[in-house]
């Protein structure tokens, strides 16, 4: 069995949450946007439809979770959700919250403004919060 590896540019652009039972969570580092990713933790995927169904259904209900801290924690005027892999073609669905105020709004937020990194001790502040929130809507 090949075991999974988290492509090197995800690991790169985005630290560790926490892991669900069929995804890692990852909080993309760029301050622009409350933004995290799914990646399933299965090995040489590039689509949803390379899941069993049973993953699909997990998948589903993770990206459910995670939208709704999202949600609750920053109040977006919109989500956007994405799994495109034009650049990294590993499996990772993309969680964004997007406001009005945002500096890419209304556009797509690819290609648009260079990622602003986070200040490590707000880094820091931002995935206790993401931790916290995810923990309590894992036990619900």
């Amino acid at each position: 069995m090949v075991e999974f590896v988290l492509d090197p540019q995800l690991e790169k652009d985005s630290m560790w949450i926490t892991d669900l039972p069929l995804c890692t969570v990852r909080l993309i580092n760029d301050m622009n946007y409350p933004w995290l990713i799914l990646v399933p933790k299965v090995a040489n995927i590039c689509e949803v439809i390379e899941l069993s169904s049973q993953e699909q259904q997990v998948l589903w209900s993770e990206s459910a979770m995670v939208s709704q801290v999202i949600t609750h924690l920053f109040t977006p005027d919109k989500l956007n959700l994405a799994a495109l892999g034009n650049m990294v073609p590993q499996l990772h669905l993309h969680h964004i919250a997007r406001f009005k105020d945002d500096v890419s709004w209304p556009k797509p937020i690819w290609g648009q403004f260079p990622a602003k990194p986070y200040v490590q001790s707000e880094l820091n502040k931002r995935i206790v919060l993401i931790q916290e929130a995810l923990n309590k809507g894992a036990k619900q």
